[in-house]
């Protein structure tokens, strides 16, 4: 009966860090660039039992679980949808590369091509961090800022730059830092991309807000089961101390 408490509680737990991963993935369900995050769920210290008083050897049965965990949360990079927008300084790529951006924690990589010109005259993001060029910060001066399908960008005709694209052999080994932003580890080099860049367009998230709800209703009832465990067990627990433990 302890065991069974154990086993419940530990299911409710992995349940309530798949719900908080699903409610992120609604909450970003239009945060361009987004990628869904799974929670992926794997068995506890399985035991094998033995029969008893066999002596050393004893016969296994079978084995048995003991509960459930998560783990990881693994990023899908699956590409979102595409939508026009007509703004000149909305990208998006096609591919698998990443934008390389400057940021006060070093270089970071997103997807979300959401730019924007600072009062210097510097290609930045939403959150004011530059987005870097192959020869480092973009400077936009002048008239109409144009990208071609390679990342090059034109002002008034007049090539100004042209944009850090990267990709990676192992995107699972990019960590998400939040405001759609990534980091690579120390051994991780990113390598420049093939991939191409549209402007005037963005691409959105890969959430499938349909999909996800299903997702939480059926971990809603996953945990809803994983509670009566634990309620049944307390129940037993309570006839054996209180009515069983009278004899």
């Amino acid at each position: 009966m302890i065991r069974g408490l154990y086993t419940g509680a530990s299911g409710m737990l992995a349940e309530s860090m798949r719900t908080d991963v699903i409610s992120n993935n609604l909450a970003n369900a239009n945060t361009a660039g987004f990628k869904k995050d799974v929670a992926v769920m794997k068995d506890f210290a399985s035991m094998l039992i033995t029969r008893i008083n066999d002596g050393a050897e004893a016969p296994v049965i079978g084995s048995l679980g003991v509960g459930a965990e998560v783990d990881e949360v693994a990023t899908i990079h699956s590409m979102g949808p595409v939508r026009t927008t007509g703004n000149d300084f909305d990208l998006a790529i096609e591919g698998k590369g990443f934008f390389a951006v400057e940021t006060p924690r070093g270089i970071r990589y997103t997807r979300n091509g959401t730019f924007a010109k600072n009062a210097r005259n510097q290609l930045v993001t939403q959150d004011g961090d530059r987005v870097l060029g192959e020869n480092g910060p973009i400077t936009i001066t002048g008239g109409k800022m144009a990208v071609d399908n390679e990342g090059r960008i034109s002002v008034d005709n007049q090539l100004v730059g042209k944009l850090q694209i990267l990709e990676f052999d192992n995107e699972k080994q990019l960590t998400k830092e939040g405001a759609s932003l990534y980091s690579a580890t120390p051994t991780q080099q990113g390598k420049a991309s093939a991939s191409g860049v549209r402007q005037g367009f963005l691409e959105m998230s890969n959430v499938n807000v349909i999909s996800e709800m299903v997702n939480l209703i059926s971990n809603y009832r996953a945990y809803e089961v994983n509670g009566k465990v634990v309620q049944s067990n307390d129940q037993l627990l309570d006839k054996a101390v209180n009515e069983v433990g009278k004899l």
